[in-house]
């Protein structure tokens, strides 16, 4: 289906300016309008000129508005998913040796790097970011502002949210965080190297929540297998019909962030339409003729 639609509406109040050529006084008509000599000096509303003047006027404010068409699908994915990212700030993300060309680095920073990139690329994602340790707390808001995101996450450190592992009380708060969200697609992606070992809330009952408000949980599993409860991602991951990952080291990690990539996709640009079809050039050239015309009339 075809939409149609101004992409700049507000020009429309220089229509106001119309009553100007029937009703000003001349002294505010020459600064308006700097060729009063168009208007014909009869008074009466039905005057020739002046209607084909106000014509010529109402034709480019209209071209000024941008008229223009763009596809169905173009207005259905304008807005994508609210996207929450639950980062693990315990102290064992401290580690370092996590990324081969750089083993001094932890692993909290190599997923900051990465996470990072990731969000570059995301369009029409509301992004927020949940951090959890021994509580959890929810450091980014939804937003559509990327460059916002990553400015923030260089604001985030190891043991910030405290030294243990409450995966529980991470999904509860990142579930609070989506429900602000408008978006009818939520997504979470959580990810960690531990095991539950804190929290006042249960990742069984986290995950029902999550669930009830419609959530897709990805998790991924950060370090070498049996440093976190792989059982309990993947269960985490199935009852919400997404996906686990493991990530051994950065090349995995950012491997996975490839796939998620692909299995949620970002959606257009919200500035963007979809087969746009620009219209202002046929009330511009139609109002440039009438104003040849009317000059050439002028000069006869």
């Amino acid at each position: 289906m075809e939409n149609f639609e101004f992409q700049y509406p507000f020009v429309f109040l220089l229509f106001l300016l119309i009553f100007c050529i029937y009703r000003c006084p001349a002294s505010l008509k020459k600064i308006i309008f700097p060729h009063i000599a168009l208007f014909s000096r009869h008074t009466n509303w039905f005057n020739r000129e002046r209607l084909l003047y106000t014509l010529i006027f109402t034709l480019m404010v209209t071209a000024l508005a941008s008229p223009i068409s763009y596809d169905q699908k173009s207005s259905q994915e304008r807005k994508g998913r609210d996207l929450a990212f639950v980062i693990d700030a315990s102290g064992s993300m401290a580690e370092s040796g996590y990324d081969a060309e750089d083993r001094r680095r932890s692993k909290f920073d190599v997923v900051r790097e990465i996470l990072r990139r990731f969000v570059a690329e995301r369009f029409d994602d509301n992004v927020g970011i949940t951090v959890f340790g021994t509580f959890a707390f929810s450091s980014v808001p939804l937003t559509y502002d990327m460059k916002a995101v990553a400015f923030l996450l260089d604001y985030l450190a190891v043991g910030i949210a405290g030294e243990n592992t409450a995966i529980g009380d991470a999904i509860a708060e990142a579930t609070r965080l989506l429900e602000k969200g408008d978006a009818k697609n939520k997504v979470m992606l959580l990810m960690t190297d531990g095991q539950q070992n804190s929290g006042a809330v249960s990742p069984k009952e986290a995950v029902s929540r999550a669930l009830k408000a419609g959530i897709k949980i990805y998790t991924i599993g950060i370090g070498k297998a049996g440093e976190y409860d792989k059982s309990l991602l993947e269960r985490i991951s199935k009852d919400s019909n997404a996906k686990m990952f493991s990530a051994e080291n950065a090349d995995e990690l950012s491997k996975v962030y490839d796939e998620i990539d692909t299995l949620e996709p970002s959606l257009i640009h919200s500035e963007h339409y979809l087969n746009k079809r620009p219209y202002y050039m046929y009330p511009l050239v139609l109002a440039m003729m009438l104003l040849l015309f009317l000059l050439n009339k002028r000069k006869l």
